[in-house]
């Protein structure tokens, strides 16, 4: 353990930003998750909303820095040809 006090912080702070980035990537995971569900069952409305849903968290993920802007944008773009292939 750290002995400086700003060590002790960044400690703290840390592990308060892995938790909060923890969080956000595993909802990211689950919004892909249900779009990929939806399509497997070929309902195309409900991969829809899904995917509004999934492009919503996903930017709310790049905006605070969790993704890079580029893989973020490259996922929203696979999801979208996903569910436009749907039949």
């Amino acid at each position: 353990m750290a002995n400086i006090k700003s060590a002790k912080k960044r400690v703290l702070v840390s592990k308060v930003r892995n938790e909060r980035n923890k969080a956000i990537k595993s909802g990211v995971k689950t919004a892909v998750k249900k779009v990929t569900a939806a399509i497997e069952a070929g309902d195309k409305d409900a991969a829809a909303k899904a995917l509004l849903n999934a492009t919503s968290v996903i930017d709310k993920a790049m905006k605070k820095g969790v993704l890079k802007k580029n893989t973020a944008s490259r996922k929203v773009s696979r999801l979208a040809k996903a569910v436009n292939s749907v039949q």
